[in-house]
This record gives structure tokens, C-alpha cells and sequence, in this order.
């Protein structure tokens, strides 16, 4: 092919290597409980911050990578957490991260069982991720824009959170293209067995003010 050819072939898109989709696995956060999340969080609405919907707050578990084969990848995640069972996630701080004087996201931080860690590292090894950095476990519920560390002057947000999702399942995710929002759960992956319930939640004394 003339070189010309070449160049205009790659500049459409033409012989370029397939990308794949860019994807994640991580659990879902019960409805009731990221609803009372968003409630606690909405004094921020007047800054230059970007929410996370509601529905789709979520713990990430692998961050994204870009898969080739969705079927393949649903089938091993399928394999590897078919031999956990379930576990609670404990939400139990409202605050600004992941550093406290350059803050740029808004989360609630959580606690995870060692079941939870080890099933972590069974994703990430199966998926060929690597994340030497020790698990701290959040959920992200606002993207801050511009200055981080004025917005939370304005907003001190620190507070206890009580709540408790049973995690039952993981999921895969698809990250928005470009121009797009939101989060679409490809596939779900069941734990080894039930647990008692759902979820369950515990609100914090003020958490519909």
C-alpha cells in the first residue's frame, strides 16, 4: 500500500488493532442504599462536582481494562467466584479521598471481610491486573472538579456511616463510551451460596436530612 494509502487507512480507522471494550468487575450497591447516599450527599449540588447516579454506585473490585472477548471473560469470572460465598461490606465513612488535603472524589469508605480481599486478588490475578497498592475498599459517589480542597472547606464532609449490603453477586461492567454516561452491567456472577438477605441497611440518625 502507498504510503499515502497507509496514513489515510490508519486516520479512518482502517487496519488499526481492535481495541475491545472497555469493561470492570465490581458489586453492585443495593437501591435503598445508594438513595440514602445520594440524600447525604446533595448539599454539593451548587458546586462543580459530577454525581454519581444512584444507579450506578458500585465498589469496584478490577479496575477497567479493555477485553477482547466478553464471552470469555464472563465465563472465567463466572469460574473464580462461584468458589466464594458471600460476604457483608460494611459502609462506615462519609468523607473526601483519597487524600484529605488534595481531595478529588467524595466516597464512603468501606470495610471488607478477608473473603472479600482474597476474592479481589483471585479477579485481579485471573485478569492479569496488577495492584500492589493495599485494597481500600470505597464507593466513589462525586467526582470533584477544579479545587478539590476549597470545595471541601465549603462542605466538611467526615461522617459515620452504619450501613451493610450483603454481597451476594459481582459483576461485569461496561464503562460509558465516549460521549455516553452511565454503567451497563453485562453479566452478574452468584457467590457460592445465599445469604440471609439482599441487603440490609441501617440508616444513620440523619441520613433523610
Amino acid at each position: 500500500m502507498p504510503e499515502n494509502e497507509h496514513d489515510h487507512a490508519i486516520a479512518s480507522g482502517v487496519g488499526k488493532p481492535p481495541q475491545g471494550m472497555r469493561v470492570f468487575l465490581g458489586v453492585k450497591i443495593a437501591p435503598d442504599i445508594s438513595d440514602q447516599l445520594a440524600r447525604l450527599v446533595k448539599e454539593l449540588r451548587e458546586e462543580q462536582v459530577k454525581f454519581v447516579s444512584p444507579g450506578d454506585v458500585h465498589l469496584t473490585m478490577v479496575p477497567p481494562w479493555n477485553e477482547m472477548s466478553i464471552d470469555e471473560a464472563i465465563q472465567k469470572m463466572r469460574l473464580i467466584v462461584s468458589k466464594f460465598g458471600p460476604f457483608p461490606l460494611e459502609l462506615r465513612r462519609l468523607n473526601y479521598g483519597p487524600e484529605a488535603k488534595r481531595p478529588r472524589l467524595l466516597w464512603a469508605e468501606c470495610a471488607a471481610p478477608d473473603e472479600a480481599v482474597a476474592l479481589r486478588g483471585a479477579l485481579l490475578d485471573l485478569f492479569g491486573q496488577n495492584d500492589d497498592r493495599p485494597f481500600r475498599p470505597h464507593i466513589t459517589l462525586a467526582r470533584l472538579r477544579g479545587n478539590g480542597a476549597a470545595i471541601a472547606r465549603r462542605h466538611p464532609i467526615d461522617r459515620p456511616l452504619s450501613f451493610v449490603q450483603y454481597v451476594e453477586s459481582v459483576e461485569l461492567f461496561r464503562s460509558p463510551p465516549a460521549g455516553a454516561t452511565g454503567y451497563q452491567v453485562l453479566a452478574s456472577a452468584p457467590l457460592a451460596e445465599r445469604a440471609p438477605s439482599a441487603s440490609s441497611v441501617e440508616s444513620t440518625p440523619d441520613a433523610d436530612q
